[in-house]
């Protein structure tokens, strides 16, 4: 069983790596957000399905369970969305760092599906983020305000699907909802270019550069990491998934200096924010494992 739980935190560490380097990768690509997501979720579609042709595995599932995947399709595809947008209009550090209250998000959503109440501790741990939050906000001038705003909504959709997929890997094999997620995210995107006339001819014209990142992003950052991270669910709680998850700004931050130098360089208000959001959710994590026990 100590295996078992070791074999998991790993490859949710390597997880964790690789979607760090995924904004990283967001920021490489020249594409806009709803394009790269697009483009991002049906190559990964494809490796799913070439994946499940090599296994000869059943996609096969009732009419309940692919609307419920339909919703988790729609809920990551926005998220996903909302993270590129805010790596777009701020940076990868920004992103990163307001994404990290996810697992303060969490621990606000799981009393509605779990049926237990909102724990004062939790919710006070939330206002200290907030404060970092502003610590941030004001230290940058308020120039990446719509940044951080868009990477909030990402935050809290990443802290929704966490827990509804919790819910869902007790009853389905990971690579399933993983394949059906993502095909239902790229069927929410294209009908909202269809109606908003999103589709043209320089939409599918990609160079080289961009191409060769979305295989990358497509394959080990999406296939391969969703189909694992949904796997690892299984035997870590959504709680210990989002609250681990804390560790990618720490990664994403350190590649994005390497990769792009100066531009990913904040003041030193970004930092101490950026270390009171971190350490607060990892405290609050403390906490709560120490309660459980």
């Amino acid at each position: 069983m100590q295996k078992t739980n070791l074999k998991n935190y790993l490859q949710l560490h390597l997880i964790i790596f690789i979607w760090g380097f995924t904004a990283v990768l967001g920021a490489l690509i020249s594409l806009d957000a709803i394009p790269l997501v697009w483009f991002r979720m049906l190559f990964a579609v494809g490796f799913l399905f070439v994946y499940f042709l090599y296994k000869k595995k059943s996609l096969r599932i009732g009419p309940k369970t692919m609307l419920k995947f339909m919703v988790g399709g729609l809920i990551i595809s926005t998220h996903w969305v909302a993270f590129f947008m805010a790596i777009k209009v701020a940076n990868v550090s920004i992103a990163l760092v307001a994404m990290s209250t996810g697992a303060l998000f969490t621990s606000l959503i799981e009393p509605l599906f779990f049926k237990r109440r909102v724990i004062f501790s939790e919710f006070l741990m939330g206002l200290i983020v907030v404060g970092g939050l502003y610590i941030i906000f004001r230290g940058e001038g308020g120039e990446y305000l719509l940044g951080i705003i868009y990477a909030l909504i990402a935050s809290f959709l990443s802290a929704l699907f966490s827990v509804i997929n919790g819910l869902y890997v007790r009853k389905y094999e990971g690579s399933v909802i993983s394949f059906y997620q993502l095909f239902f995210g790229v069927v929410c995107i294209t009908l909202y270019l269809l109606f908003t006339g999103g589709f043209s001819y320089e939409f599918f014209v990609l160079s080289t550069s961009d191409i060769m990142y979305l295989l990358i992003l497509s394959s080990i950052c999406t296939a391969y990491a969703f189909v694992v991270s949904v796997n690892v669910m299984k035997y870590l709680s959504p709680y210990t998934v989002m609250l681990s998850i804390n560790l990618e700004p720490v990664y994403g931050i350190i590649l994005a200096l390497f990769i792009f130098g100066e531009k990913e360089k904040m003041t030193p208000e970004f930092y101490i924010g950026a270390v009171v959001i971190i350490c607060t959710v990892v405290v609050n994590g403390i906490i709560k494992s120490k309660k459980s026990s």
